[in-house]
């Protein structure tokens, strides 16, 4: 599939996301939120990477403060400097003064006290998505800087950390994502309507 194809299908998820109305999105990110506690990925013991949803990504917030109320270290992504693409993960604090857009436009948690890690630190991630297909690879925004922060699972055939976990609406799944020899796919995907496990 070449980058023409890649543009029409993430313009076709965006506009099956965007249709979506606020009732059904609300329901969704609680759905999903249940559907994590269920598997018990949220242990105080597990570091835990998140992100801030925009541009009509799944609310993930109500998942991020069950992570918050059972004790696990839960850290946000931060944007390298512009020539580079691996991000670092910053622990979330309790200081409302540290939160600034970064240059998407996206709230980033800035506190330079704050422990930060590479994604290899983390014990799992729930990742941001467009798209993701019955083989768990994603279709991201384009930008590579998950792509480029997980590249060294590729290598990895045995111990793989951390987990990746795709959230997503379920309109988002697709049969096939076009993907490179390189992409590492997920190891789960939670949509509203069911658990996806690759």
């Amino acid at each position: 599939m070449n980058s023409a194809d890649k543009k029409t299908l993430r313009s076709q998820l965006r506009r099956a996301r965007g249709a979506l109305n606020p009732r059904q999105r609300r329901a969704a990110a609680q759905k999903v939120a249940r559907l994590a506690a269920r598997l018990h990925l949220l242990r105080h013991d597990r570091r835990i990477g998140f992100y801030i949803p925009s541009k009509g990504e799944l609310d993930i917030l109500p998942l991020m403060n069950r992570a918050l109320a059972v004790g696990a270290p839960c850290y946000l992504p931060k944007l390298p400097l512009r020539s580079l693409k691996r991000l670092w993960f910053t622990r979330l604090g309790n200081h409302a003064h540290h939160w600034r857009l970064n240059r998407f436009g996206i709230p980033e948690y800035d506190d330079r006290r704050a422990k930060r890690l590479r994604a290899q630190q983390l014990d799992l991630i729930f990742v941001p998505l467009l798209g993701f297909d019955d083989a768990g690879y994603r279709l991201g925004m384009g930008g590579g800087f998950y792509d480029t922060s997980l590249a060294y699972l590729h290598r990895r055939r045995q111990w793989r950390r951390p987990k990746l976990i795709g959230v997503a609406f379920d309109c988002q799944h697709v049969a096939r994502v076009p993907h490179d020899p390189w992409d590492v796919p997920l190891d789960l995907a939670i949509t509203e309507k069911r658990i996806y496990r690759f």
